[in-house]
C-alpha cells in the first residue's frame, strides 16, 4: 500500500505528464517547465538538449515533500540508484533499490532501466555511480486482459514527458525484456 508521499510522488508525476504529454522539449511551455525542474533543485540550467529525465524524477519527489537528506536529488538517475542501493543493502534510508525479481513496485516507487543498448545489471549499479541510464516513477498499477502492469511516467521520453506500460508476473514483479532490461526498481519508504 503506497503512502501519501509515495501518492504525492506518482500525482506530480501524472499532473506533468497531463499537462505537457502533447508537447516537445522545444516547445516554449514544456521548455520553461525543464528549465524550472533544474532549477527548483538549485541546478544550473544547461538548456533542454541536455538530458533532463533525472531531474525530472528528481523534481517530483522534491516537491512531494523530500528533502536532500531523504533523496539524492541528481542530473544523472545512476546517482540515486547508487546511493539507493547502498540504502537497501545497510536497511536504511527512505528509498532503497532492490533486484526486480525480489521487489514487487508500487505507486510512487521509481523503475530504472538500461537506455541506448546498454545491459548493465544490479551488481554493476551497486559498484558504480556514472553509468547511461534511465528511470521512471510508477503512477498506476493493475490488471488487464493481458495481466498484471504498471505505469509509469518519465521525463524525457521522446522528448517530452512520456507514459509507459511495464508488463508484470503474476506475484507483481517486472518482466524482463531483452532491450534497454531493467536494473532494479527503487522503493519509496517514505
Amino acid at each position: 500500500m503506497s503512502s501519501p508521499f509515495a501518492k504525492r510522488v506518482a500525482g506530480n508525476a501524472e499532473d506533468q505528464y497531463n499537462r505537457y504529454r502533447l508537447q516537445h522539449e522545444h516547445d516554449p511551455q514544456l521548455a520553461r517547465q525543464i528549465r524550472k525542474y533544474w532549477t527548483d533543485l538549485n541546478f544550473g540550467f544547461p538548456g533542454v538538449n541536455t538530458p533532463w529525465s533525472a531531474v525530472f524524477v528528481s523534481w517530483c519527489v522534491k516537491t512531494a515533500g523530500a528533502t536532500s537528506a531523504d533523496f539524492k536529488f541528481a542530473a544523472a538517475h545512476s546517482k540515486f540508484v547508487h546511493w539507493a542501493i547502498k540504502n537497501a543493502l545497510n536497511q536504511t534510508g527512505s528509498f532503497r533499490a532492490y533486484e526486480i525479481t525480489t521487489y514487487a513496485p508500487s505507486v510512487g516507487d521509481i523503475i530504472h532501466n538500461n537506455r541506448n543498448g546498454n545491459t548493465f545489471a544490479y551488481d554493476y549499479a551497486r559498484t558504480h555511480s556514472s553509468y547511461e541510464s534511465h528511470s521512471a516513477i510508477v503512477i498506476e498499477t493493475g490488471h488487464d486482459s493481458s495481466g498484471n502492469y504498471l505505469l509509469t511516467v518519465g521525463g524525457n521520453e521522446g522528448d517530452s514527458v512520456g507514459r509507459k506500460l511495464i508488463r508484470l508476473t503474476t506475484r507483481g514483479l517486472i518482466k524482463q525484456r531483452p532491450n534497454s532490461p531493467y536494473i532494479c526498481v527503487i522503493e519509496n519508504l517514505m
